[in-house]
């Protein structure tokens, strides 16, 4: 009887590093791939609680979903805006040259784009409601950017 316990009990054991994988899948995703998710819910929320930059983001920016690598510049930001237009002196309309590294739902499909705001690093582009950001853009978006770093 006693040998017929044992698979089960090592099938258990097997269930709770599992669970424990399931249940806490932002952590692995920053311990194991450096990456992490946060939302804000607003654009002051997202200018004092993130260590990154992205002064595109217009002031009325809600639902915030930021996802990015916790290491370097990689990120994707998708956000509820009512602007229809990003600020002239820090984006401008550019051939688009880049693609975001991160999936976000809802995003648009910016294979089918021609262009993107080149906004200094970032490239942005319009979504449902709101805009689809990601940096690093390609070094020629970033030198068309009103606000290139130079």
């Amino acid at each position: 009887m006693t040998k017929n316990r044992r698979p089960v009990l090592l099938s258990l054991a097997a269930l709770i590093p599992a669970a424990a994988v399931l249940s806490g899948c932002s952590i692995v995703d920053e311990v194991l791939y450096h990456e992490r998710s946060v939302e804000f819910e607003t654009a002051a929320e997202l200018t004092t609680g993130w260590a990154g930059s992205a002064p595109w983001v217009p002031d009325d920016a809600t639902d915030i979903r930021l996802r990015e690598k916790t290491e370097g510049d990689v990120a994707t930001i998708m956000l509820t805006s009512a602007e229809t237009e990003l600020d002239p002196a820090v984006c401008v309309g550019v051939e688009r040259r880049s693609v975001p590294v991160f999936a976000v739902e809802e995003a648009p499909d910016v294979f089918k784009l021609d262009e993107v705001q080149a906004c200094g690093d970032w490239a942005v582009v319009p979504a449902a409601g709101g805009w689809l950001g990601w940096p690093p853009n390609h070094p020629d978006e970033q030198a068309e950017s009103p606000s290139a770093a130079g």
